[in-house]
């Protein structure tokens, strides 16, 4: 791989578990690796917590989402969403989210789930923050929900897109952006991605590893553990440079530049600490 510019992972779980053995050094590999920027994923109000902890240890580097995932609809709940508040106020939370539908593993009914979606949508909307979506096996009821509100939407991006060229399309036409995982390089069920990230114009396309999930299987040598790490986001950027036939330097640019925007972010080539700050409490 060339020297690339600075690479911003746009969703990976640095709150689980998987990570707490090493979390410093997982964070430190990326660094070297050239992730400079990370936006660690809420999905509840613990893991949203902890997201918002680690960005304030790692101010500049670390960035956090805060929401609930489809998974845990059923559980927001009044008390839930009251705790989950004081949360939006941190200058470190830089969207909305998790939130959507999945019709895939059902974990929460499906009336519950779209319940939690509209709450995060209309949550968004009035604190004026980009929405971090989910979505799988609910294409036309996800896209139904978010036409609900027209113009309101605020800017969101389709997390961790699986979907197929049509279903691209329609998000590019609601003004979404995508965003793009390790799903590219599974030769088992991720090469239709070749299509859709071709169609996907620069300013739109973002890149994350979803980590500890989805690790590339296109590495070579292949890592012993089976665990994502946020410095494999270089070789998501050369799989999606070589399906859209451009050079990785210049999708590693037009993806962090368009991450950097949409979250509202320093340029990716500003100075950020490269070791934590002392903890602060996580609110």
């Amino acid at each position: 791989m060339p020297d690339l510019p600075p690479l911003i992972d746009i969703g990976v779980n640095l709150a689980h578990d998987s990570y707490d053995a090493d979390r410093d050094a997982v964070i430190a590999r990326a660094r070297a690796a050239g992730v400079c920027r990370m936006i660690v994923t809420g999905s509840d109000l613990e893991s949203s917590r902890h997201a918002v902890a680690l960005a304030r240890q790692y101010p500049g580097v670390l960035h956090a989402t805060a929401g609930v995932h489809p998974h845990h609809a059923a559980r927001l709940d009044d008390a839930m969403r009251t705790a989950l508040s004081p949360l939006y106020a941190d200058p470190h939370v830089v969207a909305v989210g998790e939130c959507g539908l999945d019709y895939f593993r059902n974990l929460s009914p499906h009336a519950d789930q779209a319940r939690a979606f509209r709450l995060q949508i209309e949550l968004a909307i009035a604190l004026r923050r980009p929405l971090f979506l989910h979505q799988r096996d609910a294409h036309a009821e996800f896209v139904r929900i978010l036409r609900e509100y027209g113009a309101e939407l605020p800017p969101a991006v389709a997390h961790c897109f699986t979907g197929t060229l049509a279903e691209a399309e329609e998000c590019l036409a609601m003004g979404l952006h995508i965003g793009i995982t390790g799903w590219i390089c599974d030769e088992r069920r991720g090469t239709h991605l070749a299509e859709v990230v071709r169609c996907i114009p620069d300013g739109r396309l973002m890149l994350e590893t979803d980590g500890p999930y989805l690790l590339p299987r296109s590495l070579r040598p292949r890592p012993a553990s089976r665990r994502n790490e946020p410095m494999y986001l270089t070789e998501i950027c050369r799989a999606v440079a070589a399906a859209r036939q451009e050079r990785v330097e210049a999708v590693a640019a037009s993806t962090s530049a368009t991450a950097a925007a949409f979250f509202g972010l320093r340029t990716a080539r500003d100075p950020a600490p490269a070791t934590p700050a002392a903890a602060t409490p996580s609110g």
